[in-house]
């Protein structure tokens, strides 16, 4: 009988690694069709950067780790992001030197329309899937960001600690 943890640490069929890269690249054109249908348009970064401060709000600095690029790009984007009217600049109260970025109403709404579009394919998409087939997917999917939010490279987006899986 084969251990758990010696089950989890064998080579992995490339099949099953290669199914998982598809899934991501579907996902990830979902989401790029998503960004193109609305407006102000936004890139991938900028999605990202939204992402992160839909949820109260983040540190500039922190935006430049999430997106593994030097703060002066962090700084670019935000710019351009607030420029749109999707974000605006707070200065910390405790040290100034800290910025966070919150998303304005018009952020919100952008961000809340994208989600919507997205949520819709998704669930044309899970319709098509028997009940017993969506719970499998849920569990799996569940368990996969678990693993990858645990540390298995970069963050992924919009994730961290307690975030809802529903917002990536």
């Amino acid at each position: 009988m084969v251990s758990a943890v010696a089950d989890r640490t064998r080579a992995l069929p490339a099949r099953q690694v290669d199914a998982v890269v598809d899934a991501t690249r579907v996902v990830g054109a979902l989401i790029a069709n998503t960004l193109a249908q609305i407006e102000p348009p936004v890139t991938m970064p900028q999605w990202r950067v939204l992402v992160l401060a839909s949820d109260g709000g983040c540190q500039v600095s922190a935006i430049a780790e999430d997106l593994n690029i030097h703060p002066s790009n962090s700084t670019r984007i935000v710019d351009r992001l607030a420029s749109a009217g999707l974000l605006e600049r707070h200065r910390g109260t405790v040290d100034r030197r800290k910025v966070l970025v919150t998303l304005t109403p018009a952020g919100r709404d952008l961000y809340e329309k994208a989600m919507r579009l997205r949520k819709v394919r998704i669930e044309q998409a899970m319709g098509q899937m028997s009940v017993a087939e969506r719970k499998q997917l849920v569990d799996a999917l569940t368990l996969f960001s678990d693993r990858l939010r645990a540390g298995a490279g970069p963050s992924p987006e919009g994730t961290g600690p307690a975030r809802s899986s529903t917002d990536a």
